[in-house]
């Protein structure tokens, strides 16, 4: 099938990134790198972006909707989550730390989660119906165990997660330059570029054909009959 085969306008789709770098704006952000790239390609194709930089917002630790409920004075997630329910694909991006996410990422997941019982007009859980993928930046190794992590989190709580949903880049191990260090190599690795397309791409057409499809079928996922015990009533073929 050629790309004249392909509806390549995406209008219809809303995407968020969340950059979880530890560094505050304007300070440059080497994670911010990957995700220009990703989001240029969603744009170009329509893609309505929206992007956050969750360290230059006063988000509370927790694992509940509004931390200002459970004694924090201040909490910025309550004003952001909406946008980020909104969007049809989330991009978690951050750097590696000690071989780990960062405390950002691990934050914005909790915060995430924090909305996971939640339901959707169809009984299921909230995020069902939504495609999330990652970027990964840093200087040590480390790529593919914060990206498992993240991929991990997403699906556990609804999200699908489409073939190669993640992408990242890291220099030599050790002490060395960062992915937008002069010299460093980065916006001109193959691998790096290519991986970060095919996710993009990955994202935009999984969201597309969930939507066409008006999310994930409502039978044998909802909370409700499951806990009405339904579930639980294998000799009844209704219930299968």
């Amino acid at each position: 099938m050629n790309d004249a085969a392909i509806d390549l306008d995406f209008s219809d789709l809303t995407a968020t990134f969340i950059n979880c770098t530890l560094k505050r704006s304007p300070e440059r952000s080497n994670t911010q790198g990957l995700v220009d790239i990703s989001a240029a390609i969603m744009r170009k194709h329509y893609v309505q972006v929206n992007e956050i930089r969750s360290i230059d917002h006063d988000i509370a630790s927790g694992v509940w909707p509004d931390m200002r409920e459970h004694g924090w004075e201040h909490d910025d997630w309550p004003t952001l989550w909406p946008a980020v329910f909104a969007s049809d694909i989330l991009v978690l991006a951050g750097p590696i730390w000690l071989g780990d996410n960062s405390s950002e990422m691990k934050k914005v997941i909790e915060r995430l989660y924090a909305h996971s019982g939640e339901r959707n007009d169809n009984g299921q859980w909230a995020y069902y119906g939504r495609v999330g993928g990652c970027l990964i930046t840093g200087n040590e190794d480390g790529i593919k165990h914060c990206a498992q992590n993240v991929l991990y989190s997403l699906q556990h709580i609804g999200y699908v997660i489409p073939p190669q949903a993640d992408a990242g880049w890291i220099g030599e191990a050790g002490p060395g330059p960062s992915y937008l260090d002069e010299g460093s190599g980065g916006p001109e690795n193959d691998f790096t570029n290519r991986n970060t397309t095919f996710m993009t791409w990955n994202l935009m057409h999984t969201a597309r054909m969930l939507k066409q499809a008006g999310g994930i079928p409502a039978h044998g996922n909802q909370a409700a009959e499951w806990e009405a015990g339904a579930r639980f009533d294998f000799e009844n073929p209704e219930y299968r």
